[in-house]
């Protein structure tokens, strides 16, 4: 089972609960702050400094020998700014420019590297998708993630790409045990509820409507609208808990895992549609090897940055980075759109006109950028609700001691607030000496927006001592193994699939072209997946395409 199958690994036999040591060492204060004080700790990169500008209202006026006109302007390379740039390339339109705010390509999906390793700046992963999202597989496969496919049409993973054993383990009492649930946490009630909680989630992914639709399909758009399935966004996935009476603190927990994972929240704060999602979406058909199991986990050290690269390449487009849009005005002269940005490194002003803009950005970003909507704000966009996230990468000169199961992927310590950590180097099967770890906390706070003001206050210090407070509990020696600890601050690094959203109306209201602005973004499809930036910039392109008459 992989991190988003619902029973984990029930692991461990029984052990006793022993104090956990909270510092790196024995040695007094003053050796512990000359540890601290010479570590070095920085901020890979901060473009909320040049975004908060144009928030706030930066005149940007590019001088008349500043302008550049095109056909199509992209703004923003993430993740749907690429596929919609790959998409154009691949129908045969070539006359456009994607510009990026930051200085690498990829938004959260976005990659580093270390002199140990590469490693991610969030998305870390992609699950192997089913047949049924044919496109995505076709991307894959041109790449060679796929290798083929097989008797019943399903696709089959390239092995290497495929997450290694050890996948996960948890920490908990003061040891490390494989899976995510800890056996001596399981009650028999506990256990009955995790079987209980596979079974509905099983059901639920082999539904199918009158139509042949999944209720929980990948992308959202393809799934189905039945009233039962509709019903499940209506309400929250907590309730939904309480109503079949999965109650025990693991099933709880383990929920509350999955929502911060994929949704930046908590199960009182997102719908049973997207909870449920988690562990239904990504299951193999019942025909397939393996069925019904979670599909399995692809990976790279750079996590999906790899795949940020394969987008890059297909578009093989001009792309301009340290490039921040301040204003994107429809209603020029000649009736084009006129885009004004500064350049990150100068503060210099330059200007794109063009006959059409894809804003491949969160919607919170369009309704800053998009002059109409900064005019007069269109409903949709107060629906939008995002949660921030911190990451740090550390590099470590020596592993952490082993105190129970070895190191993995994937590591969790079971009810902290964290998300834990990945092994950047786990995929190359270095399994000794030094190593990159991927440390990750969604603030799930109710208040997303105090959230946001307050992971944006911290400063290199405040989140180096976040990340020792969470992973010193399980490795009291971390302090003594670190060469130097890098963070990013994702401000608006999830949608919130709060109830009502993803089958409400503002979702789709927020797809709509307007005038010859288009729309593209992992939020259009209500959960910070992938597979739904890959399919809203696909979506986006072909709408600017039929709009220009292009040919199919």
């Amino acid at each position: 089972m992989t991190r988003r199958g619902a029973l984990g690994r029930l692991a461990g036999l029984g052990f006793g609960v022993g104090a956990v040591a909270a510092g790196c060492t024995r040695g007094d204060d003053r050796q512990r702050r000359a540890l601290l004080d010479g570590l070095d700790v920085a901020f890979d990169a901060q473009p909320e400094v040049l975004g908060h500008r144009i928030r706030d209202g930066a005149r940007v006026e590019p001088p008349p020998d500043a302008w550049r006109t095109v056909g199509a302007v992209i703004v923003g390379g993430g993740v749907a700014g690429l596929s919609a740039a790959r998409a154009l390339r691949a129908r045969g339109f070539t006359d456009f420019v994607v510009l990026e705010l930051e200085a690498e390509l990829g938004g959260t999906a976005r990659g580093g590297r270390t002199p140990v390793s590469a490693h991610p700046w969030g998305a870390h992963y992609t699950n192997l998708p089913q047949a049924s999202n044919p496109d995505y597989v076709a991307f894959l496969r041109a790449h060679g993630a796929i290798e083929g496919v097989d008797a019943h049409g399903e696709p089959v993973p390239t092995e290497a790409f495929v997450c290694r054993d050890p996948d996960e383990r948890s920490f908990y009492a003061g040891k490390w045990f494989e899976g995510l649930l800890p056996a001596s946490v399981m009650t028999t009630r506990a256990t009955d509820e995790l079987h209980r909680l596979e079974r509905l989630a099983g059901e639920w992914a082999a539904f199918r409507d009158a139509q042949g639709r999944a209720a929980f399909a990948l992308p959202v758009e393809h799934g189905s609208d039945a009233s039962e399935v509709t019903a499940l966004d209506r309400t929250t996935f907590a309730e939904w808990l309480d109503a079949h009476d999965l109650r025990s603190a693991p099933v709880r927990w383990l929920c509350d895992y999955a929502c911060r994972d994929d949704f930046g929240a908590h199960p009182e704060q997102v719908s049973a549609f997207a909870g449920l999602h988690y562990f239904a979406s990504r299951r193999r058909t019942p025909q397939a090897p393996g069925g019904g199991d979670t599909a399995p986990v692809l990976t790279w050290p750079e996590g999906n940055a790899r795949l940020v690269e394969w987008l890059r390449a297909d578009a093989a487009a001009e792309v301009l980075t340290g490039l921040a849009v301040a204003d994107v005005a429809p209603g020029a002269a000649d009736g084009g759109i006129e885009v004004r940005a500064i350049e990150a490194a100068t503060g210099a002003a330059r200007g794109f006109r063009a006959k059409q803009v894809l804003l491949a950005v969160p919607q919170v970003f369009a309704g800053r950028l998009l002059r109409p909507y900064r005019e007069a704000p269109p409903p949709h966009l107060a629906e939008f609700v995002y949660g921030p996230w911190l990451v740090a990468n550390l590099e470590l000169h020596t592993r952490p001691g082993r105190r129970g199961f070895p190191l993995a992927w994937d590591n969790v310590p079971y009810g902290g607030p964290s998300l834990g950590y990945i092994t950047a180097t786990h995929q190359t099967g270095r399994d000794y000496g030094p190593t990159v770890l991927t440390w990750f906390e969604a603030i799930a706070d109710a208040d997303a927006g105090a959230a946001r003001r307050a992971v944006l206050s911290w400063d290199a210090a405040a989140c180096r001592d976040r990340v020792l407070a969470d992973l010193e509990r399980a490795h009291p020696d971390l302090l003594t193994r670190l060469s130097r600890m890098r963070f990013v601050r994702h401000g608006h690094a999830m949608i919130r699939p709060r109830p009502g959203f993803i089958h409400g109306p503002h979702r789709r209201a927020a797809a709509v072209p307007h005038r010859d602005v288009y729309f593209a973004h992992t939020d259009l499809g209500g959960m910070a997946l992938f597979e739904e930036a890959f399919f809203h910039g696909r979506r986006a392109a072909a709408e600017m395409l039929e709009a220009r008459g292009w040919p199919a």
